[in-house]
C-alpha cells in the first residue's frame, strides 16, 4: 500500500493541472475575444504614447 500512498499525489496534481490547462483552454476566444483585445490593445497604446512622451523642463 505505500507504492499507492506515493502516487496518490502526484497523479492528483496532474489531474488538476489538466483540468486547469483545459479551463484555460477553453475560456480562450468566446463572445468576450474582442472585448479583451481592445482592451489589452488600449493599454498597449497608452504604455507606448506614455513611454514616447518627451520629458520637458526636467533637468
Amino acid at each position: 500500500m505505500d507504492y499507492v500512498s506515493a502516487l496518490l499525489p502526484p497523479v492528483v496534481m496532474a489531474v488538476f493541472f489538466i483540468g486547469l490547462i483545459v479551463t484555460i483552454v477553453k475560456s480562450q476566444g468566446g463572445p468576450n475575444k474582442g472585448k479583451e483585445d481592445a482592451a489589452v490593445d488600449a493599454a498597449l497604446a497608452r504604455a507606448e504614447a506614455a513611454q514616447q512622451r518627451p520629458t520637458t523642463g526636467q533637468a
